[in-house]
């Protein structure tokens, strides 16, 4: 490995300069089959399969929701990739941060990165956030484990190891020339300080820049990480956390619960009572407020909308009034925030590129087409492509 750091692609070099700001959108691999979900859900499953078998949970509910022009792709497919990497760039996505699975030294839904990393195509920015919470039945985190979390010293040392790697390819982002990695759950480390370091020392050790290690704060919200040892905070979107009364250690005694969700649900016009429906617009409101109130620096965050119906079902999470006015408004309000940043750290962290169960999604939908590539695209570019 060279000590030199590589120099980025021209074509990344160029799309950079020309926006307004540095949008990186979160990428979900689970796009083609692996032996795991074989076993645990069918032989083929990805996350196509429960895209296509939702169903409206009330009147006027999007679902299923559907690709349009990228189609029901195969991650395996060098073709795919390319694709979505040239639609990203055209609509003024700097790169995609792959969600990296790794389980005491096992990597899981790795082909993707793997192979866009040893082909050195598509040409196109990528980094890595580390999904460090066991692999469990309902994506969330919580439930019937599927793959357990492990962590020791000397696995941070090989995961280091394998990180280097990933670090020192030219098209790896890069934040004031260091390699940007985040961490999902820094709370979930047993040694935070220990593991960033770890990863820190052995990269410049194997010849690569020390890398920006980062704390997402989806399950700290308005902590900052510099105070255990990272490099910064990641403010992340949706934060669900957020949302009333979804604080377990809320309270409100459990009856009551059910009670308030089915009145709010039906404020909502949503006539479900086991579907956790909310406002779009009320939530990026409240998030801004609190947010507001933090004063540690952070890389924001923004999110499409989310609908997780072909997850969880009736049991869902759903924003609704998820008009891309707001989420037009809510960046375009991110952007002019950032522009009092030197232009490398203009960096807004976008969930998500293609996070299809979950609703949130930048790819055209046969439902709502280009739209939110054309704000992002309006947004950033201040224009947009012709197709």
């Amino acid at each position: 490995m060279s000590g030199a750091d590589p120099t980025p692609p021209a074509s990344a070099a160029a799309a950079t300069a020309a926006a307004r700001a540095r949008l990186l959108a979160f990428y979900l691999p689970q796009f083609h089959p692996i032996p795991e979900n074989d076993e645990k859900w069918g032989k083929g499953f990805t996350e196509w399969t429960n895209v296509s078998k939702a169903r409206p949970s009330f009147r006027g509910h999007r679902q299923p929701r559907v690709p349009a022009d990228l189609g029901f792709y195969d991650l395996r497919l060098p073709e795919a990739r390319a694709a979505q990497a040239d639609l990203a760039r055209r609509y003024g996505i700097e790169g995609f941060c792959y969600w990296h699975y790794w389980f005491g030294g096992r990597r899981l839904l790795e082909r993707p990165f793997a192979e866009v990393l040893a082909s050195g195509e598509p040409d196109f920015p990528i980094c890595l956030a580390w999904a460090n919470e066991s692999w469990t039945d309902t994506w969330l985190g919580t439930g019937t484990v599927l793959q357990a979390q492990q962590y020791s010293p000397d696995d941070d040392v090989a995961h280091a190891r394998w990180l280097a790697e990933a670090f020192a390819d030219r098209r790896y982002v890069r934040i004031e020339g260091r390699p940007v990695f985040l961490i999902y759950r820094p709370d979930e480390l047993p040694d935070l300080a220990r593991t960033a370091d770890t990863i820190r020392t052995e990269a410049t050790r194997l010849g690569v820049t020390e890398p920006l290690v980062l704390g997402v704060d989806a399950f700290s919200f308005g902590h900052d990480f510099r105070l255990d040892g990272l490099d910064g905070t990641v403010a992340f979107e949706p934060n669900l956390g957020l949302l009333p009364h979804n604080n377990p250690t809320a309270p409100l005694a459990r009856p009551w619960r059910k009670v308030v969700r089915t009145a709010r649900n039906l404020r909502l016009g949503v006539r479900s009572t086991t579907l956790k429906a909310y406002s779009y617009r009320r939530y990026v409101a409240e998030s801004r407020r609190r947010r507001s109130l933090h004063d540690h620096p952070y890389y924001p965050g923004i999110f499409s909308g989310w609908d997780n119906t072909p997850r969880r079902g009736r049991g869902a999470f759903v924003l609704l009034d998820d008009d891309v006015r707001w989420f037009e408004e809510e960046l375009a309000r991110l952007v002019d925030e950032v522009q009092v940043r030197p232009p490398d750290q203009r960096v807004i962290f976008v969930t998500a590129w293609n996070e299809w169960a979950e609703g949130n999604v930048l790819e055209p939908a046969l439902d709502t087409g280009f739209e939110r590539l054309d704000a992002v695209a309006r947004v950033v570019l201040g224009r947009v492509p012709q197709r």
